[in-house]
């Protein structure tokens, strides 16, 4: 085996105290990014820190690394379906400096965040009502904030009126269907209230709007609010639960039938378990956390909701799916923590700026992850791409080494490879500069002749876990893959540990055997493999059959959730179009994205290099199922029960029937730090800060660590990111709402 060491094995660090700590980061996620980020976001960074980041393959991102496959029109090939919400600060704001850094060119595309993100309001749910698929669209409101501009978090009271207002709202659409069905029900709930609260309430609307100023009213400070206006509204939602008992015995001969009426009330049912939920269980003054011992679920019903309509709802289900909330991806078994989803549903629908999503105009590694890359790099962040962490091994309470594995040599005349390629999107203005984008597989051009020759010819994938490469390299050359052995003190100071925790069995065994709460994070923070394909399609989404956009916006892209298994959630991506650059005879007119999760009963060892095969398999057979035996529910003009009329696929390769399919994109996330960290029920309580590894070189980074949200997203680990540069730095001093605001 040939082992380089990075720096002369007699070299001690006999260095000026000026000489600057060697940090070498990990992983390229957002997490591990945006640690690297901040850190180099002072002047004076470099006489403090030198930068090295070390990465597997050819591609920074992590879970969400993109590709534009050249082969197929420079399309954009997704680990999946990447969207931003409206809550997301700290990310908006990363990304927002991160743009201004670049300072690109007028005319350029994605020049701005503005051009790189824009506002979507539209949702969709899927309710399974009477052995069919209704569709619920929602059309959220928006507003003129800015995302990445907040100064604070806002207070769970300040929430309240936010969150009441959609009930106060979704009653009064109620109230006509009360009154004609209720009898004299009503009139003896309103005589009740009016005795306990001393005022005589004429009508539905008249209780919820005196409800309604007494929460207008509330000090936004909990520490102003005395025990009489805490019990004047417990009382009150007391009362209101008594109505929320009745509406299912009023309503019920009309809730199948009547969609608007039932969504109505599953809208009132929710939210008002939800708020006195919290109001019972002390979560207004002591935090989401206290309720961590429920699943979501299971709280719910604890707490009153209907389990005919609303426990299993769309509206509740939609959410478990967000979160890929299924135990070993298993739909039978959702899995989520009561308090990190009630967080992050009131984020999510009551704090969101601009509007409840964001989408980004091109693929997440060239909106994202291209101009973090280039920003850095002109900082002077140091990258080491095709840089394999095979172990991280301890001395004491210390890492001293880290083993790294070196895929491949460059070419003789290339000193530093050039990970990105430039791309035209489709109708490019004549003058347009192009897009600098990650490409779907290596710049063969870069790297020695014979590597790249092998790596092709056995379609080697340089970023899976059960890469059969070196076996590949020995057969032919006789020579075993280049060792690289980093130590302490010589090579490395810090080390930022950016890859996921799934990771941590396989690359830190020695460190689990030293640090029991590493070892703890590891076996309860659960992770799940998710699935995805993409089909790009020769019809519109009109011509799809879709026709539930909302009158205000009939140009709507939908973005839908809770359908059925194994594929969940589709997402209309047209706003991608423009940014690929097919052939004209093969443009699409339509860009569709599909995820779930996939259950996979076991992991065999890294030298199976048949598995990744096996699960993609797998995949494409979802999907064609999918397509064949669902996808009618949505898409009407194209597919009925059991055919789906395979034509509308783009092809380049002119194949017929199912064999069109071929040309589509699907993936199985399999790798062990590319599956999905879930918040499974008490689980926050084992997730570690960035310096709680036990080892005091050893920061750890990832939307799997402990950062306030403690739930995947691009928030969690941007939050995360900022962690670990604060332990190590200081900066930056405040993170948005990484502690819930009582």
């Amino acid at each position: 085996m040939s082992i380089t060491n990075k720096s002369s094995p007699d070299n001690t660090n006999t260095a000026a105290e000026t000489t600057p700590e060697k940090i070498a980061i990990l992983g390229t996620g957002v997490a591990a990014m945006t640690s690297a980020f901040y850190l180099t976001d002072q002047p004076s960074w470099k006489e403090k820190y030198d930068i090295t980041v070390y990465q597997m393959g050819w591609r920074a991102g992590g879970k969400g690394a993109s590709g534009c496959n050249a082969e197929y029109g420079e399309r954009i090939e997704e680990h999946g379906l990447h969207i931003w919400f409206g809550f997301y600060e700290n990310a908006f704001k990363t990304i927002q400096e991160t743009y201004k850094l670049l300072n690109r060119p007028e005319g350029a595309p994605l020049r701005t965040w503005e051009d790189a993100f824009k506002p979507h309001s539209f949702i969709a749910l899927e309710e399974y009502i009477d052995k069919k698929w209704e569709t619920w669209p929602i059309n959220f409101p928006t507003n003129n904030l800015v995302p990445g501009t907040s100064e604070r978090s806002a207070n769970l009271w300040e929430l309240l009126p936010a969150a009441y207002s959609w009930i106060n709202e979704a009653i009064d659409e109620l109230e006509p269907h009360l009154v004609s069905n209720s009898g004299n029900h009503i009139e003896k709930w309103l005589t009740k209230l009016s005795k306990e609260i001393g005022k005589d309430l004429k009508s539905i609307n008249h209780a919820t709007l005196h409800l309604k100023g007494l929460i207008d009213s509330l000090p936004k400070q909990t520490k102003n609010h005395d025990s009489g206006i805490i019990n004047d509204i417990f009382m009150l939602f007391k009362a209101f639960n008594k109505l929320k008992n009745l509406l299912p015995i009023i309503l019920d001969p009309i809730l199948n039938d009547l969609p608007g009426v039932r969504r109505l009330f599953i809208i009132v049912d929710l939210g008002l378990t939800i708020i006195t939920g919290m109001i019972e269980d002390n979560v207004f003054t002591k935090g989401f956390d206290v309720i961590n011992n429920y699943d979501y679920k299971q709280w719910l019903i604890k707490h009153g909701a209907n389990k005919k309509y609303t426990a299993n709802s769309a509206a509740v289900i939609g959410f478990y799916d967000l979160a890929f909330a299924y135990v070993d991806g298993n739909e039978k078994k959702p899995n989520i923590e009561a308090g990190t989803m009630l967080r992050s549903f009131l984020k999510i629908s009551l704090e969101f700026r601009g509007a409840i999503m964001w989408k980004m105009q091109a693929g997440m590694g060239d909106a994202i992850f291209a101009p973090f890359y280039q920003a850095l790099k002109e900082r002077g962040v140091k990258f080491e791409f095709f840089h394999k962490v095979e172990e991280l091994i301890p001395e004491g309470n210390t890492v001293s080494t880290i083993k790294l594995t070196k895929q491949v040599n460059l070419k003789a005349d290339i000193e530093e490879y050039n990970p990105l390629v430039e791309v035209y999107g489709h109708g490019s203005i004549e003058g347009e500069p192009p897009l600098d984008c990650w490409p779907s597989k290596p710049n063969y051009g870069q790297i020695d002749p014979i590597q790249a020759e092998l790596l092709q010819e056995h379609d080697i994938n340089l970023e899976s876990f059960w890469s059969n490469w070196g076996k590949v390299y020995k057969e032919h050359t006789s020579k075993t893959l280049p060792e690289i052995i980093l130590k302490k003190g010589v090579d490395f100071d810090k080390i930022i540990f950016g890859i996921s925790v799934a990771s941590l069995p396989h690359l830190c065994p020695k460190l689990l055997e030293k640090s029991e709460p590493l070892r703890l994070t590891t076996e309860k923070i659960k992770t799940v493999v998710t699935q995805a394909y993409q089909v790009w399609n020769n019809v519109t989404l009109e011509g799809l059959g879709w026709s539930h956009n909302p009158k205000a916006d009939p140009t709507a892209q939908p973005v839908l959730s809770s359908f059925v298994e194994p594929f969940d959630t589709w997402a209309c991506m047209d706003q991608l179009l423009c940014r690929e650059d097919w052939p004209t005879a093969h443009q699409p007119k339509n860009i569709a994205y599909f995820c779930n999760v996939m259950p996979v009963d076991l992991f065999p060892p890294a030298s199976d290099s048949s598995f990744p095969a096996k699960c993609y398999d797998t995949v494409k057979k979802n999907a064609m199922k999918n397509l064949t035996d669902d996808i009618y529910n949505i898409w009407p003009e194209v597919a009925k029960k059991g055919a789906f009329n395979w034509d509308i696929l783009v092809d380049i390769h002119n194949q017929q029937g199912e064999a069109r399919f071929d040309s589509q994109f699907w993936r199985a996330n399999i790798d062990p730090s590319e599956r999905y960290v879930q918040s499974v029920v008490d689980s926050t309580q084992y997730r570690l800060a960035t310096d709680g590894s036990g080892f005091d070189n050893l920061y750890l980074t990832g939307d799997w660590i402990k950062t306030g949200l403690n739930v995947g997203c691009v928030e969690a680990a941007t939050m995360a990111g900022m962690q670990t540069s604060r332990a190590i730095c200081g900066h930056p001093e405040t993170i948005h709402g990484e502690k819930d605001s009582n």
